[in-house]
């Protein structure tokens, strides 16, 4: 019997062929929306009103990808980038779109996905809050790439999806100070004997001082460490070298360990006075005028009351533990990278806070046997891009009035949004807080109360 077999499309002709689209608006992910024959395209670097020329590089069933080729019409909010490595670096990616639209982009896509994925409506649309559009990360980490052929290392950010390290001069969203360090740093980790075993580099702009942390894989020679402590007298800067066993060696006349009750880590203080130190690689807000005016909302919407219980997960080093603390409310934060616990600690100290304790727990755990859960006036979240669905499973023995959630992924807050909506809580208040201009991430906070 004959047997009849369908022929395959040919895939690589499909995803190599070239389309004519017109650009209806971005995703929020920064990406050009477009259709054609059905079927939603996204197009990376497009923009809204153009008409473009793209090709396809990945097809599915209901949407596909291209690549930006030529743009026939541009839109009006089309802007030069400023950053010479920005077709190739992956750190921004909407730079091409004037800083207004990119704002009101954020907060109509925040809004979208909220009563999309969340069923979530809002009642009072807040003010974003917003700040410098460049020179605004007083943090960075740098990736290193030692080509074994050219013997050469290469110091910059990592290309879009990709380990390929792209070179970079300066960055323009980065703390000047530190952007000018980049060509001299460069130079001088070429010079080092031990430049093979050159891991990432941080950069570090604090209230005392600027840093720069080097991780090593191996020990470096004396004449290697003389070269980092010359660069760090001659440019002004606290270099800590970084190993295997994590110890943080400042390199000064005579090298030395830090722990982490050193007055020679790097910190930062809030509006209100609070010093927060902290451990070079662990998490703290990259974007400090903005972070200031987050922690003062924060407080704000929660509006705490002197003796109220207030939980604090996710806590870090106590960005919003200490500031809520200092309003009279007896504070428990939990955090689950142990180190951060210990300094968090430390800085309820060091302002002279005696109501607000710490524990180290791990969130997407099991919380039933934990101590400090239980019954809680106010609640305040500010969870990773995975964000705190395991966390909320517990609300029925907090019972917080009111809670206060700050979200660096809409589409995780929306989803926990449905969970607190079953819960009994409103939806009473969220803003748009932009910390990281020209990129398309979208940081947003949220408030809830019970209805």
């Amino acid at each position: 019997m004959a047997q009849f077999f369908k022929a395959k499309p040919n895939r690589s002709k499909q995803t190599s062929a070239k389309i004519s689209l017109e650009v209806t608006q971005l995703d929020h992910l920064g990406a050009g929306i477009a259709h054609l024959d059905g079927k939603i395209i996204f197009v990376p670097g497009a923009l809204p009103g153009e008409s473009v020329r793209g090709q396809l590089t990945e097809q599915k069933k209901r949407h596909a990808r291209a690549t930006l080729q030529q743009i026939v019409t541009p839109s009006p909010d089309r802007v030069t980038p400023k950053c010479a490595h920005y077709d190739q670096c992956g750190g921004c990616d909407l730079q091409h779109l004037v800083i207004d639209k990119q704002r009101s982009h954020k907060q109509d896509a925040l809004v979208s996905l909220m009563a999309k994925l969340g069923q979530a409506e809002v009642e009072t649309l807040a003010p974003a809050l917003i700040g410098k559009e460049w020179d605004y990360r007083r943090r960075a980490r740098l990736a290193t790439f030692y080509d074994r052929n050219t013997k050469h290392t290469t110091l910059g950010f990592r290309a879009k999806a990709s380990k390929q390290v792209i070179k970079i001069a300066h960055c323009p969203v980065l703390a000047t100070p530190l952007s000018d360090l980049i060509l001299p740093l460069s130079k001088v980790l070429n010079q080092l004997s031990s430049k093979k075993a050159l891991g990432h580099v941080e950069l570090i702009e604090a209230n005392n001082g600027h840093f720069v942390v080097i991780r090593m894989t191996k020990a470096m020679s004396d004449k290697d460490t003389e070269k980092l402590r010359a660069f760090a007298l001659s440019y002004k800067v606290s270099l800590i070298v970084q190993g295997n066993d994590s110890d943080l060696t400042l390199i000064c006349d005579t090298p030395k360990i830090l722990d982490l009750g050193s007055d020679e880590l790097p910190y930062y203080e809030l509006d209100n006075g609070v010093k927060l130190s902290f451990t070079p690689g662990n998490f703290v807000q990259v974007n400090a005028e903005i972070n200031n005016a987050m922690v003062n909302q924060a407080v704000d919407w929660l509006s705490v009351e002197a003796n109220e219980r207030v939980l604090d997960l996710f806590c870090g080093v106590g960005n919003f533990s200490l500031p809520l603390a200092k309003k009279g409310a007896e504070v428990i934060g939990v955090e689950g990278v142990p180190e951060m616990v210990q300094q968090a600690r430390m800085n309820a100290t060091l302002s002279g806070l005696d109501k607000v304790s710490f524990f180290h727990t791990d969130l997407s755990a099991d919380l039933s046997q934990e101590s400090w859960l239980g019954k809680v006036d106010k609640l305040l979240l500010d969870p990773a891009r995975a964000g705190a669905f395991e966390s909320l499973q517990w609300l029925k023995k907090m019972k917080p009035k009111s809670i206060v959630y700050v979200s660096c992924d809409p589409a995780s807050l929306a989803r926990d949004s449905e969970s607190l909506l079953k819960h009994g809580y409103k939806l009473t208040k969220l803003g748009l807080i932009d910390m990281f201009p020209q990129t398309h991430h979208i940081e947003a906070m949220a408030l809830f109360e019970l209805s």
